[in-house]
């Protein structure tokens, strides 16, 4: 704390961003999110991309700062353009949901497909829905499979779920109540009680 402290005063940015983390975790000193958010803007203000996520969250959930979804946008856009996968991750679900920003399905996308092609596997599960939804791009259950894989084998348990749907119902791949009943267990372990009670149906 003593020493962020020091090279945050002198500006540095990363120093800024670590000294709002010990704020916000209450480290080193008491817990304050108001110091939190002051010392993440500063950061964020520089161009450091954590630090921007960060201050998107701060607004998002309204901790040291009052709730606004429109300023968590602003921030999780700075961060997503820079390439942070998280923050794309959280722009496709404040567009997905119209919160901040208007909804819209076709942005929601676009920001999903950054964040799922840099490996995020909600990103790639929420990918895998608007593909088997046809929300902002046309329905395609291959596409929607081929992402509910990759983030399932990452072990997401809501991707597993899902390819496990997928295969029961065999959509966007043949039938297969055995590799239904493989993913429904993969999630059931993790505690999803959805493939929990799946998996039972399956068994009866």
């Amino acid at each position: 704390m003593k020493w962020y402290h020091r090279a945050a005063e002198q500006g540095f940015a990363e120093a800024q961003l670590n000294l709002g983390v010990l704020y916000h975790a209450g480290r080193g000193v008491q817990q304050d999110y108001g110091q939190a958010v002051q010392w993440f803007h500063r950061a964020a203000e520089q161009g450091h991309t954590d630090a921007q996520f960060n201050l998107g969250v701060m607004f998002a959930k309204g901790l040291g700062v009052k709730q606004d979804d429109r300023q968590a946008v602003e921030w999780y856009r700075r961060a997503a353009e820079e390439g942070d996968a998280e923050a794309q991750l959280n722009m496709g679900n404040m567009h997905a949901n119209g919160k901040g920003v208007v909804q819209d399905y076709g942005q929601a996308v676009k920001w999903y497909r950054r964040a799922a092609e840099q490996g995020d596997a909600e990103a790639q599960n929420n990918l895998g829905v608007m593909f088997e939804k046809g929300r902002g791009i046309g329905q395609d259950y291959g596409q929607a499979v081929e992402w509910y894989r990759r983030a399932a084998e990452q072990g997401d348990a809501i991707a597993q779920f899902n390819l496990g749907v997928m295969y029961e119902k065999g959509q966007g791949i043949g039938q297969d109540f055995g590799q239904a009943v493989k993913w429904y267990r993969r999630a059931a372990e993790q505690g999803d009680a959805e493939a929990q009670n799946n998996l039972g149906v399956m068994y009866e």
